[in-house]
């Protein structure tokens, strides 16, 4: 019996450790299992962070597109004004070598550079402004005269004094033009009034 009771006590012996590497297992198991969650919880936060730079990024660089984009098209649009202005001093030039009976080989010579002006200028998207006999825009026409008329609306431009011109729906330079008042005539009659001034 002693030795079965010495074999009890040897199994109970040999039992404790693997009792004890179990709960030791299970405490390791446990503390990877939180570390797991700690490291998954870490990663998900910077991923949450790498997205919002991603998209921070995202918008920082559509913003800087843009304002490239507009910083062209503001230096497009002062270099088409020059050409503009080129283009006027072209025509008064051209007015005067037709005043003074140039050679007609001269003057369609200088139509022909006009011609190509032109098509430089409508192919980077230059058009003219409408003006005469449309109704006066402020926000396309500049009035720099008056004319008194009676045979057109009142506020229609009757004269365009310089050619304006939009660049991709935006005022290049405005027109300058001359526009319509009516005439108001005055309703007292010019009769004079017997005057009260007589005794009564």
């Amino acid at each position: 019996m002693v030795e079965e009771d010495g074999k009890v006590v040897a199994e109970q012996e040999e039992d404790k450790p693997v009792e004890e590497d179990i709960e030791a297992l299970k405490n390791e198991l446990q503390s990877v299992r939180e570390e797991l969650r700690k490291a998954k919880e870490s990663s998900e936060g910077s991923l949450n962070k790498l997205k919002y730079l991603m998209a921070d990024f995202d918008n920082y660089r559509k913003q800087m597109d843009r304002q490239a984009a507009s910083k062209a098209e503001v230096i497009k649009a002062e270099l088409l004004l020059k050409f503009l202005n080129i283009r006027d001093d072209y025509l008064r030039a051209l007015s005067v070598a037709k005043q003074s009976k140039s050679e007609p080989v001269v003057i369609e010579g200088l139509e022909g550079i006009l011609k190509n002006i032109d098509s430089l200028l409508a192919s980077e998207g230059v058009r003219e402004i409408e003006t005469v006999g449309t109704p006066f825009d402020p926000n396309v026409h500049d009035a720099i005269a008056y004319s008194a008329r009676d045979d057109v609306a009142d506020n229609t431009v009757t004269s365009e004094i310089r050619k304006g011109y939009i660049l991709n729906g935006k005022v290049l330079r405005p027109s300058l033009v001359e526009i319509s008042k009516k005439i108001v005539k005055n309703s007292v009659s010019d009769t004079k009034e017997p005057s009260n001034s007589q005794g009564d």
